[in-house]
């Protein structure tokens, strides 16, 4: 939708360039600017995540050497370049222990798609998704809604955020099973982030990140999604592992500050 009070189309939506020698239209700027606009409100970015951008996105540095923590650069590196190429054929899993900024990298990468290119994107935390899947539950025809599903099928890139993998139950692995093989087979971009949380104690890799909190082992985490699953997701996303302390506990919680201190 045009401005109506834009200078440059007069709320036409469309201003005249000239190339060449010869006078042309073209979509005006208010209407793309309308559109991002738009975009982002029907994205269902939570407020908490809607100031999230990759310019602000921190690379904390170690304390001991001053360096920049390098799979946080790496993972910045990777998300401007998804969306300097985008449109790709791959998506991008987020895999890394609690307060690493998996989430605030995500919700970059859609709000740079739909500023810069105009994309359809949508955010569903994992969570929340299966509980709306679960409301919209009919018992009488033993269906949910598809006004709550669809959306997420449908749209050109999703984000589910906080992919549960723990000992997930047979009806959650049979809907995320869903929506990957539908967006799969409808070559439909997916960002997903997860910590990955451990199972069997007696099974895994132990690796720590700096801090001395254990690392996720990726391989052993997607094992519990089942093999099919597991290797779809391998061939739909790269892979994009961030290792650093907590930064709500080592920055956010240094910050919080009482008058009278």
């Amino acid at each position: 939708m045009a401005s109506k009070d834009c200078p440059q189309c007069g709320g036409t939506g469309w201003k005249a360039v000239e190339v060449d020698g010869i006078r042309r239209v073209t979509r005006c700027d208010c209407h793309e600017a309308e559109r991002a606009e738009l975009l982002l409100k029907q994205a269902r970015i939570p407020p908490r995540y809607e100031h999230c951008a990759l310019e602000n996105f921190d690379v904390r540095k170690n304390r001991d050497t001053g360096q920049a923590n390098p799979s946080l650069a790496a993972a910045k590196i990777y998300a401007q370049r998804f969306v300097e190429d985008y449109p790709t054929d791959f998506g991008l899993l987020f895999v890394g222990p609690t307060g690493v900024g998996k989430t605030h990298l995500a919700v970059a990468v859609l709000r740079e798609l739909m500023l810069q290119k105009g994309v359809e994107c949508l955010f569903y935390d994992f969570h929340d998704l299966l509980k709306a899947i679960r409301d919209s539950y009919n018992p009488v025809s033993q269906t949910s809604e598809l006004s709550v599903l669809q959306p997420v099928l449908d749209v050109e890139v999703l984000l589910l955020d906080e992919l549960a993998a723990s000992n997930p139950s047979d009806w959650v692995k049979d809907t995320l099973q869903h929506i990957i093989n539908s967006r799969y087979n409808h070559k439909k971009v997916t960002l997903i982030t997860t910590t990955l949380p451990f199972g069997d104690a007696s099974r895994r890799r132990e690796v720590r990140a700096p801090s001395g909190d254990t690392v996720p082992d990726v391989e052993f985490s997607l094992h519990q999604l089942g093999v099919t699953l597991r290797s779809r997701l391998y061939e739909m996303c790269k892979l994009v592992e961030m290792n650093s302390d907590d930064y709500r506990k080592a920055i956010k919680q240094a910050g919080y500050k009482f008058h009278v201190e």
